[in-house]
């Protein structure tokens, strides 16, 4: 499916980014990674504007044009007790700002019908306590992602996915954390990679500007105390 075409994932050595990365490869793709962790790809750290030029600057040389950009790396999550403004300001680097950049950087050696993807999170329209930090960033990207699609209609496709409960180990879970899921189990990172290559193919050509929440249907739920099994102590 994309045999001859290029695709950048960011945080792309771990969990749902290396598994994005393996289903690209497998599909034919030629895959530069960006990861903040030493391995044999590109290291550097989305929250540096010069990491990001220099890994632009990298991938365009080497294979001149790109056709899939899957914003992944994900932000710190820290909440409003203990998130000091700098831990906060960096959240959104790596959150929101390193999506909108390397998009800038990238976009005008994007053909026309390529395709950005950004990974946001069921976070970004429901919370747990003291998660702001991670939670202002899915929420940014998510908006960020119709922006883009706007500015760049008639060239570029851009879309976000919103991952609720993924293992990013992909170990099997069993009892209420898998049963309290409409689906039944906890998400694995193949949920996530398989949408991502579907909304970057020809097949996804009419989707633009969409944010795709794959949660196993937790965010349709509702619950009330005493209800359906549902209590709180």
């Amino acid at each position: 499916m994309f045999e001859g075409k290029v695709a950048v994932v960011t945080g792309g050595n771990h969990g749902i980014g290396k598994k994005i990365a393996q289903r690209f490869r497998e599909a034919g793709a030629q895959v530069a990674v960006m990861d903040i962790t030493p391995g044999d790809y590109f290291v550097g750290d989305a929250g540096s504007k010069t990491d990001l030029e220099a890994f632009a600057a990298f991938v365009i040389e080497k294979y001149g044009h790109v056709d899939c950009l899957i914003n992944n790396a994900p932000p710190m999550m820290k909440g409003i007790d203990a998130c000091s403004y700098e831990e906060f300001e960096q959240a959104l680097r790596v959150g929101v700002t390193a999506p909108f950049y390397l998009s800038k950087l990238l976009m005008e050696y994007m053909p026309e019908g390529s395709a950005i993807i950004n990974i946001s999170s069921s976070r970004d329209r429901m919370s747990q306590p003291q998660t702001e930090s991670y939670t202002a960033a899915k929420g940014g990207i998510a908006a960020l992602t119709h922006a883009m699609a706007v500015s760049l209609a008639g060239k570029i496709r851009v879309n976000s996915i919103s991952p609720g409960w993924i293992d990013t180990e992909d170990q099997p879970w069993f009892g209420p954390d898998a049963t309290q899921q409409p689906s039944g189990r906890v998400g694995v990172t193949d949920d996530i990679a398989q949408m991502v290559l579907f909304l970057c193919s020809d097949k996804a050509g009419f989707i633009n500007g969409e944010n795709i929440c794959i949660d196993g249907g937790m965010t349709r739920q509702m619950i009330y105390h005493g209800e359906h099994g549902w209590t709180k102590e």
